[in-house]
């Protein structure tokens, strides 16, 4: 045991926040490295990233950046989690292609609320010098005074400038609308990285690369107005051996909220990994070693196997061992027994609903198995659909009490992968 602490101890003095960062594949761009890394070497410093709040829950599309705030920590670093209550008044307009939904106030303090749960169970909060700084912008931007923020602020942007950064350049040549508001986000979020600045002592702000150009504002106003060095480090967007953008399927978002997205469902969209993503994932979404993950790698394990560890790891990050084993379980059961799995989601039914019939077209929309009559009934037609393992082929079908078990249970199926129990209550 003495000797394993000794070992570890030995390669954390080895590794660099920076040297991990790289090797497990979050790195893109940084404004100074060589700086960067003789600043992180000597002290331990506050590095923040920014998260808007269009939503009670992010999503895995983010859970990159909150692996780097949890990377932070394990080297001594504190993170600052940026809940921007006030940027999301306005709307980032990276990587969209329109204007988002604008938010109330009340609206975004209770995403706030919601989104901060999430932190607190990727983050560790018992040491002092570690834990995370939880901050709201709305907390300083409420206090701007227009004119005084255009003469103090606005005279370091030039519009040439702002013009070539991505996020305005790509909006401009595909023909599509970005407000006035929008065209102001950058400097907001570059006036958010000086108040960190003065108020946390935060030289480090960290993001997707396609806020590159907003973490360059924010470094060259604090350099304008304070004379101070201060640093951006980029991780790249990342996207599926598919092609299609992390976080999202077909049946919709990857929730980090345990009350929006159940643990079986979690397990199963890593366990579904494409074979190519596969150990580049266990590098950027599990607290794996990466000799451990290089020896998988050149093992010739089989890939299923590799799948089903990865599930394992993320699902126990989120969700407990518990459920992550659970989950795997179930699966099992699921796919290999046939069975009713004890974890997959459930959807409750009253009884009387059931005593009278529901036509199964009706049922499955309460599944969200298919998102529309015509969906549903392309899937019958295809011989998708399952009740209880048996394929459905007539849409007509009625669903009764007779087609529950003794505890009232009912598994309906979409294809081998989704699966969803239906409980009378």
């Amino acid at each position: 045991m003495y000797i394993s602490v000794l070992i570890k101890q030995k390669k954390l003095m080895q590794d660099t926040f920076l040297s991990e960062f790289q090797k497990r594949g979050y790195f893109n761009q940084c404004t100074d490295q060589s700086g960067l890394s003789e600043l992180m070497n000597k002290s331990k410093i506050k590095a923040y990233i920014g998260f808007d709040c269009t939503a009670p829950s992010l999503h895995v599309g983010s859970l990159m950046q909150i692996m780097c705030l949890r990377l932070l920590q394990k080297y001594g670093h504190q993170p600052i989690v940026l809940l921007g209550g006030g940027t999301t008044l306005i709307g980032d307009p990276s990587g969209k292609e329109e204007t988002r939904k604008i938010l109330n106030k009340k609206e975004i303090d209770k995403n706030i609320k919601s989104i901060k749960n999430v932190f607190k169970i990727f983050l560790k909060s018992k040491n002092s010098k570690t834990k995370p700084i939880f901050v709201n912008n709305y907390t300083w931007l409420i206090k701007l005074n227009y004119i005084n923020f255009l003469r103090e602020i606005g005279k370091h942007f030039t519009i040439n400038k702002m013009l070539t950064f991505d996020s305005v350049k790509l909006r401009l040549e595909r023909k599509q609308s970005l407000s006035y508001m929008e065209f102001n986000y950058m400097m907001l979020q570059a006036y958010d990285f000086y108040e960190l600045n003065k108020r946390h002592k935060c030289v480090l702000q960290l993001g997707g690369s396609d806020q590159w150009g907003n973490i360059v504002n924010g470094t060259d106003l604090i350099k304008r107005k304070d004379k101070k060095l201060t640093f951006g480090l980029t991780t790249p967007l990342l996207t599926l051996s598919s092609g299609t953008k992390m976080g999202k399927t077909e049946k919709g978002a990857i929730w980090l909220n345990k009350k929006m997205l159940s643990s079986y469902d979690y397990w199963q969209f890593w366990r579904n990994t494409d074979d190519k993503d596969v150990i580049n994932f266990l590098k950027l979404f599990t607290d794996l070693g990466l000799d451990q993950i290089d020896n998988l790698k050149s093992s010739g394990q089989d890939i299923n196997k590799l799948k089903i560890l990865l599930a394992n790891e993320a699902t126990a990050m989120l969700h407990g061992s518990k459920a992550a084993k659970d989950s795997e379980l179930t699966a099992k059961e699921t796919f290999d027994d046939k069975s009713i799995g004890k974890n997959l989601p459930v959807v409750k039914i009253k009884r009387n609903i059931i005593t009278s019939g529901l036509n199964i077209l009706d049922l499955v929309l309460q599944t969200k198995l298919g998102n529309s009559k015509g969906e549903i009934r392309r899937m019958i037609k295809n011989n998708g659909l399952k009740i209880n393992n048996e394929v459905v082929s007539d849409e007509t079908k009625t669903i009764d009490q007779n087609n529950f078990d003794q505890n009232n249970n009912m598994k309906v199926s979409h294809g081998k992968k989704q699966h969803v129990i239906v409980k009378i209550i």
